[in-house]
């Protein structure tokens, strides 16, 4: 699989990662252990040198999970993880915290879970209003002299305040939702990543799963999913949101690909800095994800997804209040 550079420091990582999240949370049925360990060494031997976990999925059993399938390959991945929330009993209970003092404590531990003596790449998960962004941005600085961390990354951070933390410490990339029903990054979040030279870590590229095509107007989640509480995937909200769908299909068909991979290269040919992170449980679907690069989408292709999007307005907020709250305006 062909490399691509995260901020000019160095980082380089396959054109597409590995999202690790939903083994462990999120979805109704996590993978078994053994299932989830087996599927993230089938994604090294396919190409893949990037993943994405944090302490925050399951909570901590993602990054023992991530630490035990790449022990073997240690020195040919990059391992993302992310600090700066607390935990209560329920999801709802999800707060950030990103003392100084907090982030030495999550490094460390995050260490242990991973196996490993270093994180490639240690994101501010959500930003904290209660603590200067200088602050957050010089905790890491102190954990890459240490040799703890090799580069800075934020999440779901607005323009203004990626530029303070650049200064104290450079950003190598950032980490936030980014698709083809979710454009709100091209307004000011990717100008100001291109000015400052900074990677783009898009997030659910595949709209939790809806771009598939897999998620139709009756589709049923478990009762743990959490797209039961995304106002997105409401009944009503499906309707007007699978016109999306049938766009991909479409154009799909005449590349003869899945809407999955005509998502995926869509972001793909939108800036050489960007790599999506998808995720699954299944090695189909892995298969299918990193297929995606591939395909090649030409000028008048995406002209084609433009002008269709440009007739779609897409139904539901992204996040259920809880979660919205902690988006960094």
């Amino acid at each position: 699989m062909r490399k691509r550079q995260l901020g000019r420091g160095g980082l380089e990582v396959s054109e597409i990662g590995l999202g690790c999240m939903g083994l462990t949370s999120s979805y109704d049925q996590p993978a078994a252990r053994a299932e989830a360990v087996s599927l993230i060494r089938a994604a090294v031997e396919r190409g893949v040198t990037f993943f994405d976990t944090a302490e925050a999925y399951g909570p901590y059993k993602n990054e023992e999970i991530v630490g035990e399938a790449l022990a073997p390959f240690r020195d040919q991945v990059v391992i993302a993880t992310k600090f700066g929330h607390k935990f209560g009993r329920e999801m709802s209970q999800l707060g950030v915290d990103s003392r100084p003092e907090h982030i030495r404590e999550v490094a460390d531990a995050s260490l242990q879970r991973l196996r490993t003596d270093r994180i490639d790449l240690f994101y501010q998960h959500r930003v904290d209003p209660n603590v200067p962004i200088e602050d957050v941005a010089g905790a890491v600085k102190d954990l890459i002299r240490q040799g703890k961390v090799r580069h800075f990354g934020l999440s779901e951070a607005s323009a203004r305040t990626i530029r303070q933390a650049h200064a104290v410490q450079p950003v190598a990339a950032l980490q936030s939702e980014y698709s083809l029903w979710w454009r709100e990054p091209e307004l000011e979040i990717l100008p100001t990543l291109e000015e400052l030279g900074i990677g783009f870590v898009p997030f659910s590229p595949l709209g939790k799963g809806f771009l598939t095509g897999a998620i139709k107007a009756d589709t049923q989640f478990g009762s743990k999913d959490l797209r039961n509480s995304i106002p997105r995937f409401a009944r009503e909200a499906r309707d007007t949101n699978l016109a999306v769908v049938d766009l991909l299909t479409r154009i799909a068909a005449g590349k003869q690909a899945t809407p999955a991979q005509i998502a995926l290269a869509w972001l793909l040919a939108s800036k050489p800095w960007i790599v999506p992170i998808p995720g699954t449980t299944k090695l189909p679907r892995l298969e299918e994800n990193l297929g995606a690069a591939d395909i090649e989408l030409t000028e008048a292709d995406l002209r084609a997804i433009d002008g269709g999007l440009s007739a779609v307005t897409v139904q539901g907020e992204r996040y259920p209040p809880f979660l919205q709250a902690m988006v960094d305006r």
